[in-house]
């Protein structure tokens, strides 16, 4: 795992797959996402904090909620709320709510289209947004599958550019990052062309979709 120290108070954890983020604060850590159920996101928290983790998704997947089998609950929206292991807790997060942490305020922001609820989280005073795997540099964005909708990422593309302005800062959970807030207006350019059938597809050796390749960013649909 590798840990990099982005801000007093904020750790960027990656296994080489996926990335989580570690906000500590006064009386509790907030660890956005868990990782792959082999990636011990929590047991390399807590080796950076001693305060209780709270378990924070931003989406459902396994490559993020897989470390969830280190908790007992978590908080989630709604919309992914199925794909969450039975014996886990879910407390389901709402448009608009805040979670904080530290010096950290993050606004949730519902952005479905990846998977159903999936979420963004802003820090308007930070200038920081965390997108999950909504916002890519280069890709590979997975849009295939039953959890998947490429008309609403296209909406949710669109609504996030109405935050571009709190942005300057955006750390997705895969690939490139940092990147810019110009990556939330690449991604929906090339997602456009995807839903317009101009990106030139190939099939993929071993998932059961195409790989489609933008300007910008990759697509697998």
């Amino acid at each position: 795992m590798d840990i990099t120290k982005y801000e007093e108070g904020f750790y960027i954890l990656d296994d080489g797959r996926v990335r989580e983020f570690l906000i500590t604060g006064e009386e509790e850590a907030l660890l956005i996402d868990t990782g792959f159920a082999d990636s011990r996101t929590a047991e390399e928290a807590e080796k950076l904090t001693k305060l209780p983790l709270k378990a924070v998704l931003t989406h459902g997947d396994m490559d993020h909620a897989g470390g969830l089998s280190d908790f007992h609950e978590c908080w989630v929206h709604a919309g992914d709320a199925h794909m969450i292991p039975q014996n886990i807790s879910v407390h389901e997060l709402q448009e608009g709510e805040h979670i904080t942490a530290g010096n950290y305020d993050f606004e949730i922001i519902h952005i479905p289209g990846h998977t159903y609820g999936s979420i963004a989280l802003l820090d308007r005073d930070k200038r920081l947004l965390l997108p999950g795997d909504t916002v890519q540099k280069s890709g590979p964005i997975f849009m295939f599958g039953e959890n998947r909708n490429l008309d609403l990422y296209i909406e949710s593309l669109k609504k996030l550019l109405g935050y571009a302005d709190w942005a300057e800062v955006i750390l997705p959970s895969h690939h490139g990052c940092p990147v810019s807030r110009e990556y939330i207006s690449y991604c929906l350019q090339d997602a456009m062309e995807l839903r317009k059938g101009t990106l030139e597809g190939k099939d993929h050796p071993s998932l059961p979709c195409r790989s489609y390749r933008g300007k910008w960013t990759e697509f697998y649909f």
